[in-house]
């Protein structure tokens, strides 16, 4: 599985500890931004390149991450074929249900309320929940595909 990660400012150290989690899960991932920590930047620069490198890749996932993952998930939610979901705190449920109910390919991050534990724990949870394939799902999934197209 492919993952594409990106960030501001707010996200950018919970971005690091992240991509060192993946990587002693075995798991790449492809940081599309920031490179260094800069606290004028504009999230939906880096949040739309990730979204939209996910939406070029089918099978990939994206993981964005911000001061509380909001703007994020809207910004990366602009993009044709992305359905972002939104993290920051509480019942995992929220993750494994995006997943399970929404086939949810990207997850957005709220960095300034969560612990780097519960986010890890969040990412986890996300990468190993499969979608459930229910046929309401399904074809709910699909119009939501319409909107993007029709508004």
């Amino acid at each position: 599985m492919k993952i594409i990660i990106g960030s501001d400012h707010a996200g950018y150290e919970l971005k690091g500890k992240i991509k060192e989690y993946l990587a002693g899960l075995g798991i790449s991932c492809d940081d599309v931004g920031p490179d260094k920590f800069d606290p004028s930047d504009d999230y939906p620069d880096f949040i739309a390149t990730a979204a939209r490198e996910v939406a070029r890749n089918p099978g990939s996932r994206g993981i964005v991450i911000g001061g509380s993952g909001q703007g994020e998930a809207i910004a990366a939610n602009k993009i044709r074929g992305i359905r972002a979901s939104v993290y920051y705190g509480g019942p995992l449920d929220i993750v494994r249900l995006s997943r399970m109910h929404n086939d949810a390919n990207v997850l957005s991050l709220g960095a300034r309320f969560l612990g780097r534990d519960e986010a890890m724990r969040a990412v986890k949870v996300w990468l190993e929940t499969p979608f459930s394939g229910e046929e309401r799902h399904k074809r709910r999934i699909l119009k939501i595909g319409k909107l993007e197209k029709t508004g």
